[in-house]
């Protein structure tokens, strides 16, 4: 396996872990009960969701050094980090980038979540659905042999990615339809109360 392999393996696996984390992250939000609902028995969702987005976070780390130990693409350290200079597919390289520090900010505002106060970290935390974005742009756009040839939407790993994405469409749709209901909190005023007011 050379660092190339490695490289397009763990943006690949980073791209369903984040897919998984995005779809626990919905479920999270419409407060979905797997005791009330399918599975039928307590799962830590929670602890789930958290563990993938570091899972993942470690991946996308992997993914561009690898490329530091490919020799024909000739990258350096800051052409990671800051790739508005990179050697080929400079665009998507920063969308890539872009996606990169995008995840580890959700990730970090979600450490201090305590901190930030709810609405705070929750307004940080839509950042998710932009990382989103820019990967699957990122998965999709660029040339995995580093030959900058336009992409094959239908080579088998870009397949991958495109179904990723549609999933995480059609899932948030879901959920923006789905609202979780609200008890209401009222006080019911009989005729005769109002009348006597």
């Amino acid at each position: 396996m050379n660092p190339l392999d490695v490289s397009s393996d763990a943006a690949l696996v980073a791209t369903v872990l984040l897919t998984v984390n995005i779809l626990l992250g919905l479920l999270l939000s419409a407060r979905y009960n797997t005791v009330q609902s399918w599975p039928h028995k307590r799962l830590p969702i929670f602890d789930i969701h958290n563990w993938t987005a570091y899972l993942a976070l470690v991946l996308i780390v992997i993914h561009p050094l690898g490329l530091l130990y490919v020799t024909q693409a000739k990258f350096r350290f800051l052409d990671l980090v800051w790739p508005v200079h990179s050697p080929q597919q400079t665009l998507y390289n920063c969308l890539g980038a872009a996606a990169f520090y995008s995840v580890v900010l959700v990730i970090v505002t979600s450490l201090f979540r305590a901190q930030l106060g709810s609405r705070n970290w929750k307004m940080l935390h839509y950042v998710s659905y932009a990382a989103a974005a820019l990967l699957f742009a990122h998965g999709i756009l660029t040339d995995p042999d580093l030959k900058n040839q336009p992409p094959d939407v239908l080579d088998g790993e870009k397949i991958l990615v495109e179904v990723c994405a549609v999933v995480v469409v059609l899932a948030t749709v879901w959920r923006v339809r789905y609202q979780p209901r609200k008890k209401a909190v009222g006080v019911t005023v009989s005729k005769a109360d109002y009348d006597a007011v």
